[in-house]
């Protein structure tokens, strides 16, 4: 919803409110909301009035509302159009009474004023929080739910929305879920709180001594739900205090007892789930006392809620205030005794005490002696108490008294330290002096009192002993900081600090230590002094690892000494992977020392010790500037050394720290100095290089500032590097990679500009530091990772001696290299790229290493390539381009070869795969690989090959040895050819041709193949000669560039020929299409061995490839073929399609031996190359002979029709393959070929002799020879051919096809054209062949002509259908025009969109269509009679279709149609089966045109029910009745508001036909007015109640429903009119009833009571009473018959049971009558008519039976019941109508109205009567009597149940004598009765007989 909705939403009014408008459904507490929508507001007025006296009398304060809420003004009272003056005092008045009416809510009175309020001031829209309020403290009941279910609360903004998921499910509000709610949301916590107030404040009138029973339940609710939400939420807010706490002042100043208690709960809770604010819980404090003092009924509870308040909170918060207060209330000394008993009161008693005994002390001064005895009473007393008392809890004994003893100390002072002396003099024991120590500490001024020397030692030892192991952090600080270091090491030394605790002795030995080790050793120096100090303490005399060192003192303290173990050589680089391993430790120590005095001197206390350690350090070990560097270069790159040949790990921090040191040191040095550092054989600048890679960002901003410092050093041959790299600082220090690019730009302006060469000699000067072998591998490494970017020939040939230098060291035998040595020559090997290129050209000594790196296949580590493999992918595209020279080319070539033939490593020959792959290679380089050893250069021609050839044949015959230079190495040549068949990158690719014909003719040879086996070979050749062809010929075509003599076809048939293997056949018939294209005319001439031999090898086989080597070899041969001889002569194109319809011929030949999931691809790939258009005709008809001469011989029996449908299904999907057009011309084509086909094979002589005289095959021939076929292969062949052209046009994937394609309607005119010509032509032979044997044949062959026909039709465009149907309605033949409605009835039934030029052709043939309706005026023969009434009725049918599809767009055109039809109808001699068919149309037209169709009313309905009245005609044929009925029902629901005229005879028609017409009564009922309908079903009932009496029934259904659909309002105008004319069709019994009539009068009646019944069911009680007593009246009217009585008893029992209990309402003043209609029915005084007064009898005693049913407003009074149980029980005796009546009258009337009289009554005195009045009807003379009230009385007894004990004792001698009783059925009744009555009554009977 947006915000724009959700504003809406809150400025809507509950007012606008549209349900308030509809009374389809009403909200009600008590009713369905549907029930309640049928209730007038009169009857929730006289409910709420009922409800509101009933609480008065429970509650006379409710009288107030009487003349408010509840007045008779309140009636009409419409509150949305009332000021808002007057809704404000409403809401008031709503708000006061739903507060009181709060406790008594549950209460049925209570629901029924709130379902006035609900219904009249709809409180549930208005008022819902009131409301709300008054439910809430009920909520988990189902009443509270169905009141929520009132209130629209669906907005998620919506105050209640939370209890909106209560609604749907109906189940009550959880109790966990309203105190989640609670203390979330702190305005539903405070809507609680308040409601307490306002019911308060609504009933202060009513409160008496504090109490105020009504209130209780609020009261209750209140407490729980505040305290159980204080419980369950988690912590206790600010923001939930200050929310309660007005309310918490309110509840404490109430006079209410029970709020005040629930005050003191909620404070009680809050107590304990919070900490509170010091003045709060102390203001809180004083208003409990204040309560308290105000409400003494509860000291008790107050005072727990004090207790309790001060136990959880802080101690000394409450002030003196509440003390007074608290010595105010009278029992508190008594009551906190009492809680004493069972609760701890000890936190009010530490509150209490203190101020009470200063209450006490501050009033008059007492005398001296009675303070003194009190002092002494008090140290006493807590002498005594600390020696009972265990140790745990004399300290909270201390805490608890403390302030006492201090306040009296403040207070008497001399009397406290009087008792103290006196005390002193007496203490003895330990014990003693300890308590006494203990009660002195709690005083202010414990110092001043001397208890003993050694009691204050041992309390001070204890106090050390205590806090020594915390403060030993301390005393280290005073060691660092205090000049008393002598003195805290004598403190720390003494043995009572670590007595017992080694632990402690070993940690203070160990920090003592450090002190031991110096940097100056003068005697004068602090250090020294503090060192011998240390060594001469106890703890470290005792440890083992210093005992003895106080003894020597020269021994205990160290100096660095210097102790040189190695001089270096004079390398200019310290390099650590040549070192031995004496000189790596001590470089190793030197890294540790210059560590920790470098980390020493940066920080801590001992920095500028450690900074004084640093000059001797340098002076003794690295004296010289030049010798300091080359170790400070050797720390600032060591930590990118793999090897870690120091073992010592140089951390980031020590380098930079390292950095600052040299940038200090070279700012200190001399200019010569500086200029020897930066020299090239100096290590500092490149070492700087190095830490520049670093990708700390740290280090190298550390390095860029040294480098700073050597800026100004001009000399050095690195000056513009550094130059350039300080210029670039903030990038080297922002990006690592930076210096990569950095240094690459350097390069890059050195080369291309001539004043640049500095930077060009800098970084050659960088690089001969990388070459030279005292360089670390690990610096030349890092170095040429930041070189990465610079290539070219320089720099590989200053970097040669070093690649050479790293490859000797990889000898096989001896291959140790170091990782780091391993990762350069990596680098080494990756300058070998394009820049650098044509160095191998130039120097032969760079081309020697590179092969040697491609022969090494050294691998030192695992995780990287072999050395060869480096070197291998450094043949790149660009690299291999840029050699240049051929030579240089072919011989790294040779070399990749090599590698291939002679390593076994699957690496290595993939990388070599991989690099020749990449490589751009000229084909001339590998055909000189692929030429055998002698033969470098390539044969120009196949000419010269074949030369070539004939010698090498020549010299094997006279020798009979193939020289062995011109041996083929074919391991080689194989690995080359599988290289070349991923080649894409070959130049010039047409130079392999030769050398591949060449090996191509040498794997013929037979000595070759007896060699080994070449098939492989062989494969590969043909292979790679296809991918050149490919190459050069991507699109398959001619091409300049081949020659045609170099390519030797007859070798590649030869591979075809001679090979066994199906792969090779698969090469060499790709590489023959791809020539095909290439060389069309090379390769026709071979085009059938071709295909033959695919047709009966290559299709047989069953795999992928070998089906892509039949869709390649088709496409490339064939449309080569066809392209060769286009554009040529007639006589050129037919002898290629002779030729294509043989390759045809061979797929077709060889496809049953194909696999069945390969055939449809082979054939649908061979159509799409030859062109389906062209030849699919030819492939059809040449599967159709196969079947026909081969398939359906070979086949028998059932086997031969599965092979006719097997073989059709398939031709079917070869068809579907291809498009619609492409078949439909193949159809034609189909078509006109079986027309040049002779009718038998008879016919055929002219034919050969023809064929004798023709010189070349044609098509036809290849397609069906006649001569060489019977004939009735022929007839086969023509009946399948036009048999699979009808199944393949009713096809659905065809017609599929046919809707997708849009532009084929002159091809489906040319079929139907050329199918017409067929047909005739087939008619034409079935005339012929009328007398032979083939008749038969020639039959079935036109009508499978026939059903192409139809089919073909179906294809036709819309347009043309309908122009051709046109055509065919006009022809002169009734069947054919009528063949053309029906397909054009067909068409109007598929179809469901239309264009609309069509639908305007489609109009036109209205006019044509009712000329066919319209009957012919000449003579006709009763056959053609027959044949037009079909067509009329079809030409109706149309014209229905076309209305349905188009009329209600077009209706103007619709009009002739209509009257057309009229004219049908009003027509007596018409055919009954067209008039039918006109009736329909009428239906269709008529409810289509709408208000055109009412001027041709008058003619149209005098017809339709006329026809209705041929009631012969209607039953003879129903078909014309249902038209009939159709027609009237159509208008009928079309025009109801106009056929008023009419309505009489079609309420007369529906009710004669009612159970055909039922749709069209149902119409009438709802479409007409009331005010038209009714007076005409009076008329009608007036018509029919005379002579048409079976009629009134369905004329009383038609009421019933349209009452049924009236509205309130219509009914209430109608009312009157209705109650007339049902008084006058009640009456029907009395005037109208036949003595021997009475099922058919009761069938009747009972219509009229069901309609009328209808018509109550939606009265008000105010508008039923008066109707009620009205047909009451018109029963007993004066003279009225006893009929009347009989219908209105009827009547009242079917009242009484629809309205139930409600009947009772009204069912008072029938008693009296009753009562005497059952005196004057008993027999005794009855007449004549026994059958009627039985029936009166029944429905009287059915009717009481329900009012006694539904009571439930106590309707039998004392006289209402004493008036019917006479009458009731003399029924027993009542004979009328003879046994089998008076049997059913007993069980089924009147035994049951007596038990539910009984229950009724309710009084067990009324009980009695009534049992003893059925008992004395058992003395009965009659035996049935007798045996009816012991079926009473056992009825009686299973409804009253245990009730009937209290009438047991009067029935026992009633039943003791019927036991005895004359009648046997009687005595088994009376055992029965008894029975039952001990299962009912729980207890035996027997015993009392």
């Amino acid at each position: 919803m947006t915000s724009l909705a959700h504003q809406l939403k809150r400025l809507a009014l509950p007012q606008n409110d549209s349900n308030l408008l509809s009374r389809r459904v009403v909200a009600s507490v008590l009713f369905d909301p549907k029930d309640a929508a049928s209730m007038d507001r009169s009857t929730f007025y006289a409910l709420g009035c009922t409800g509101l006296e009933e609480l008065m009398g429970i509650d006379p304060a409710f009288s107030e509302f009487q003349e408010t809420l509840f007045s008779q003004a309140s009636l009409n009272l419409e509150r949305s159009v009332q000021t808002k003056e007057v809704n404000k005092k409403l809401d008031k008045s709503i708000s006061l009474f739903l507060t009181r009416l709060s406790p008594y809510f549950l209460l049925k009175p209570a629901l029924k004023c709130i379902e006035w309020l609900i219904h009249r001031f709809h409180i549930h829209l208005y008022n819902q929080d009131s409301l709300i309020a008054c439910v809430l403290p009920y909520h988990e009941t189902k009443v509270f739910v169905r009141v929520i279910q009132l209130l629209m609360i669906e907005d998620p903004t919506h105050k209640w929305h939370w209890l909106h998921g209560l609604q749907k499910p109906g189940v009550p509000l959880a109790r966990g879920t309203l105190l989640t709610h609670c203390y979330k949301d702190l305005g539903f916590m405070d809507f609680i709180c308040s409601l307490v107030t306002d019911s308060v404040k609504a009933y202060s009138g009513f409160v008496r001594d504090g109490h105020c029973p009504q209130l209780r339940v609020i009261f209750s609710f209140y407490a729980s739900t505040i305290v159980s939400a204080l419980d369950a939420v988690e912590k206790i807010t600010n923001s939930i205090i200050a929310k309660l706490l007005p309310f918490v002042q309110l509840g404490l100043k109430s006079n209410l007892l029970d709020y005040a208690a629930a005050t003191y709960m909620i404070v009680c809770q809050m107590a304990v789930k919070v900490v509170m604010e010091d003045h709060l819980v102390d203001s809180l404090t004083v208003q409990l006392c204040k309560c308290l003092h105000r409400r003494p009924q509860l000291s008790r509870e107050g005072l727990s809620c004090i207790i309790i308040l001060l136990q959880n909170q802080k101690e000394g918060v409450v002030g003196p205030k509440a003390f007074g207060y608290l010595c105010a209330i009278p029992t508190l000394v008594s009551t906190l005794q009492s809680i004493a008993t069972v609760h701890d009161i000890s936190p009010l008693l530490r509150y209490l005490l203190p101020h009470l005994i200063h209450s006490v002390m501050a009033q008059d001064e007492f005398e001296s002696s009675k303070i003194i005895l009190l002092s002494r009473l008090l140290l006493e007393e807590y002498v005594s108490c600390s020696s009972e008392l265990p140790s745990d809890r004399i300290s909270a004994l201390n805490q608890k008294i403390q302030s006492t003893v201090r306040q009296f100390e403040s207070r008497y002072p001399c009397a406290l330290d009087v008792a103290l002396e006196n005390h002193v003099k007496n203490v003895s024991s330990d014990h003693e002096k300890s308590v006494l120590h203990q009660f002195i500490s709690l005083t202010m001024s414990c110092g001043k009192y001397q208890v003993g020397l050694s009691g204050l030692l041992l309390n001070i030892q204890n106090e050390f002993y205590t806090l020594r192991r915390r403060k030993l952090s301390f005393i280290w600080f005073v060691f660092h900081r205090c000049p008393v270091l002598k003195e805290a090491v004598q403190v720390l030394d003494d043995p009572r600090i670590t007595e017992g605790n080694p632990d402690l002795k070993a940690q203070i030995s160990w920090e003592l230590l450090p002190f031991l080790v110096l940097t100056n050793a003068t005697p004068e120096c602090v250090e020294l002094q503090m060192a011998y100090c240390v060594a001469d303490s106890t703890l470290l005399s005792q440890n083992p690892l210093t005992h003895g060192w106080a003894k020597g003192k020269h021994c205990c303290c160290f100096t660095l000494k210097r102790c040189k173990l190695l001089c270096f050589s004079d390398e200019p680089w310290w390099n650590p992977e040549k070192m031995d391993a004496n000189t790596c430790c001590y470089l190793h120590l030197m890294f540790c020392l210059f560590d920790v005095v470098i980390s020493g001197a940066s920080q801590g206390p001992l920095a500028p010790c450690f900074k004084s350690l640093m000059q001797p350090l340098v002076q003794v070990h690295l004296n010289e500037p030049i010798t300091l560097f080359k170790f400070l270069s050797l720390l600032w790159g060591y930590n990118s050394n793999l090897g870690d040949q120091l073992d010592c790990r140089v951390s980031a921090i020590l380098q930079t720290q390292a950095l600052y040191v040299g940038k200090a040191l070279l700012c200190s040095q001399p200019v010569k100095t500086l200029n020897v550092l930066a020299s090239g054989s100096s290590p500092v600048v490149p070492s700087l290089l190095v830490c520049l890679c670093s990708g700390i960002c740290e280090v190298r901003r550390a390095a860029i500032a040294v480098l700073h410092s050597l800026s100004g050093v001009v000399s050095s041959p690195y000056y513009p590097l550094v130059e350039n790299l300080l210029k670039s600082s903030e990038e080297i220090i922002a990006d690592p990679s930076y210096l990569s690019q950095a240094l690459s730009k350097i390069y890059e302006e050195g080369l291309l500009l001539k004043d640049k060469k500095k930077k060009l000699a800098s970084i050659e000067q960088l690089l001969q530091c990388v070459q030279l072998p005292c360089c670390p591998a690990y610096t030349c490494k890092t170095l040429l990772r930041a070189l990465q970017d610079v290539h070219g020939e320089p720099i590989l040939a200053v970097l040669l001696p070093a690649v050479e230098r790293l490859l000797e060291q990889c000898a096989p035998d001896s291959c140790t290299f170091l990782p780091d040595e391993a990762h350069l020559l990596q680098l080494l090997l990756s300058k070998f790229s394009e820049a650098s290129a044509p160095l191998l050209v130039k120097d032969p000594r760079c081309l020697e290493v590179f092969i040697r790196a491609l022969g090494t296949s050294a691998k030192p580590y695992p995780t990287m390539p072999s050395f060869q493999i480096i070197a291998l992918e450094q043949i790149t595209k660009p690299f291999f381009t840029a050699l240049g020279d051929e030579k240089i080319q072919q011989k790294i070539l040779s070399v990749l070869f090599d590698l291939l033939v002679g390593n076994k490593n699957p690496a290595c020959a993939q990388t070599v795969n991989g690099v020749f792959r990449a490589i751009a290679v000229d084909a001339e380089l590998v055909a000189n690989e692929l030429m055998p050893v002698d033969k470098q250069k390539v044969t120009a021609t196949v000419q010269q090959t074949r030369r070539s050839k004939m010698q090498t044949r020549k010299t094997q015959e006279s020798s009979g040895v193939v020289p062995e230079e011109n041996v083929v190495s074919w391991p080689r040549v194989t690995l080359i050819l599988e290289l070349l068949q991923h080649k894409k990158k070959l130049r010039r690719a047409q130079c392999l041709v030769p050398a591949l014909f060449n090996l191509l003719s040498r794997c013929q040879e037979p000595a070759s193949a007896e060699q080994e086996n070449l098939e492989y070979t062989k494969q590969l050749i043909l292979s790679c000669l296809l991918n050149v062809c490919q190459k050069l010929s991507p699109d398959g075509g001619p091409i300049n560039v081949l020659e045609e003599d170099k390519f030797n076809v007859e070798l590649v048939v030869q591979c075809v020929r001679l090979s066994d293997m199906p792969q090779t056949h698969h090469h060499a018939l790709l590489l023959l299409g791809a020539l095909a294209g290439i060389f069309p005319e090379k390769v026709l001439h071979n085009i059938m061995p071709i295909f033959t031999f695919m047709g009966s090898n290559i299709m047989r086989l069953d795999d992928t490839y070998s089906f892509q080597v039949i869709n390649k070899t088709v496409q490339a041969v064939i449309p080569a073929l066809i392209k060769a001889h286009e554009g040529g002569s007639a006589q050129s194109e037919g002898h290629m399609e002779t030729v294509v319809s043989h390759i045809v011929h061979v797929f077709v030949d060889a496809l049953p031996h194909v696999p069945e999931h390969r055939r449809l691809p082979i054939l649908s790939q061979l159509m799409n190359t030859l062109g389906p258009s062209r030849f699919l005709w030819v492939l059809m008809l040449l599967l159709f002979k196969q079947h026909a001469t081969q398939t359906s011989v070979s086949a028998t029996g059932p086997e031969k029709e599965a092979v006719v449908e097997r073989d059709q299904e398939f031709w079917i999907s070869v068809c579907c393959e291809f498009e619609v057009k492409e078949q439909l011309s193949s159809m034609i084509r189909i078509l006109q070929y079986l027309m040049t086909l002779p009718q038998d094979k008879e016919e055929g002589k002219n034919w050969l002799l023809q064929s004798a005289v023709k010189k070349e095959e044609t098509v036809s021939d290849v397609i069906f020879n006649v001569e060489a076929h019977s004939g009735k292969d022929l007839r086969h062949f023509k009946f399948l051919s036009v048999s699979l052209m009808a199944q393949l046009l009713g096809s659905d994937r065809f017609v599929g096809k046919v809707g997708l394609v849009a532009d084929c309607e002159d091809l489906t005119e040319s079929t139907l054209q050329e199918v017409l010509r067929y047909i005739h032509a087939v008619a034409r032979c079935v005339e012929d062949n009328a007398d032979k044997p083939t008749a038969k044949f020639w039959r079935a062959l036109l009508s499978k002509s026939y059903d192409i026909l139809d089919k073909v039709n179906a294809l036709l465009p819309m347009d043309s259908f309908i122009m051709v149907m046109r055509g065919l309605m006009g022809n002169q033949l009734a069947s054919v025009r009528r063949k053309a409605m029906e397909l054009l009835n067909n068409k109007l039934q598929q179809r469901t969109q239309w264009v609309e030029e069509q639908i305007t052709v489609l109009l036109e043939l209205i006019g044509v269509l009712l000329k066919i309706v319209g009957r012919s005026h000449g003579k006709v023969t009763a056959q053609e009679e027959v044949e037009l009434a079909i067509n009329r009725q079809t030409a109706l049918y149309s014209l229905k279709l076309l209305c349905r599809n188009f009329g209600s767009a077009h209706q103007e055109a619709f009009v002739p149609v209509l009257k057309k039809a009229v004219e049908l109808v009003a027509n007596k001699e018409e055919e009954k089966n067209v008039m039918g068919s006109a009736l329909l149309c009428v239906a269709e037209v008529a409810s289509t045109l709408k208000a055109l169709a009412i001027p041709q009313l008058h003619s149209l309905m005098p017809a339709v029910l006329d026809t209705l009245k041929e009631r012969k005609d209607l039953l003879n044929n129903e078909i014309y009745l249902l038209s009939a009925v159709t027609a009237l029902q159509r208008v009928s629901e079309t025009l109801p508001h106009f056929i008023s005229p009419y309505l009489e005879d079609t309420i007369s028609q529906s009710s004669m036909l009612f159970r055909c017409i039922l749709s069209t009564s149902t119409t009438l009922a709802t479409k007409v007015p009331p005010r038209v309908l009714i007076p005409t079903i009076t008329k009608c009932y007036c018509t029919m109640v005379d002579a048409q009496q079976n009629r009134l029934g369905p004329l009383m259904i038609i009421l019933k429903e349209h009452i049924t659909h009236m509205e309130k309002d219509q009914l209430n105008n109608h009312q009157s009119e209705l109650t007339s004319f049902f008084l006058s069709a009640l009456d029907f019994r009395a005037q109208h009833c036949q003595e021997g009539d009475l099922q058919k009068t009761g069938e009747i009646e009972g219509y009229v009571i069901d309609c009328l019944l209808v018509m109550v069911m939606k009265l008000s009680e105010v508008t039923f009473r008066p109707l009620f007593f009205k047909l009451f009246d018109w029963s007993k009217m004066d003279g009225a018959s006893k009929n009347r009585l009989l219908t209105f008893y009827r009547l009242a029992d079917s009242i009484a049971n629809k309205l139930k209990g409600l009947f009772v309402l009204f069912a008072g003043q029938l008693v009296k009558p009753i009562s005497e209609l059952l005196r004057q029915l008993n027999i005794s005084h009855t007449g004549n008519n026994v059958t009627k007064s039985s029936l009166l009898l029944q429905h009287a005693l059915d009717c009481l039976h329900k009012i006694f049913l539904y009571d439930t407003q106590r309707f039998l009074s004392k006289e209402r019941a004493d008036a019917l149980l006479g009458p009731l029980v003399d029924q027993l005796e009542n004979m009328l109508g003879g046994d089998e009546i008076y049997k059913t009258h007993i069980t089924k009337h009147l035994v049951p109205c007596i038990a539910q009289f009984a229950v009724a009554m309710g009084d067990d005195s009324q009980w009695k009567v009534l049992n003893y009045q059925i008992l004395l009807k058992t003395r009965h003379s009659s035996p049935k009597v007798r045996f009816s009230a012991l079926v009473m009385l056992l009825e009686l007894a299973s409804k009253l149940r245990e009730n009937y004990m209290v009438l047991l004792p009067e029935t026992i001698p009633f039943l003791a004598e019927l036991m005895e009783d004359e009648c046997e059925e009687v005595e088994q009744q009376v055992q029965k009765v008894i029975h039952e009555m001990e299962t009912i009554l729980g207890e035996p009977l027997q015993s009392y007989f």
